[in-house]
């Protein structure tokens, strides 16, 4: 069993950052891929970043430039860190945890899921 916990979420305007972190419990690296997706609403959740066990990553093209997937395996977190943010980035941000051989866009072949954590960008 594996619990994610995000942290980081808030309020910001267009342009301006901020740095979401998804804490882990257990041993999660080495054993899961881990992904950033985010919910906006009355959309489906969507992939946003992506990290490998071997520390490979991946980003969706509407963030590649402007986030950065990072992880600390003595904290075991991963972070999400967003700069120019625009109001089309405000959504639920979720952290997952992935089993499978390399890594997934897709939501529902995540395994674990944190409860997720608000990011508003206001214009």
């Amino acid at each position: 069993q594996v619990q994610l916990v995000e942290s980081g979420g808030g309020l910001v305007q267009a342009g301006g950052s901020l740095r979401l972190s998804c804490a882990a419990s257990g041993r999660t690296f080495g054993r899961y891929a881990m992904g950033w997706f985010r919910q906006a609403p009355g959309k489906e959740r969507e992939f946003v970043a992506a990290i490998t066990r071997s520390g490979n990553i991946y980003y969706a093209d509407s963030v590649k430039g402007r986030f950065t997937i990072t992880q600390d395996n003595v904290k075991n977190t991963v972070d999400l860190q967003m700069i120019s943010l625009t109001p089309e980035d405000t959504a639920v941000y979720y952290c997952g945890a992935y089993s499978g051989s390399y890594y997934s866009r897709r939501q529902y072949e995540y395994s674990f899921w944190g409860q997720g954590t608000q990011v508003t960008v206001s214009s």
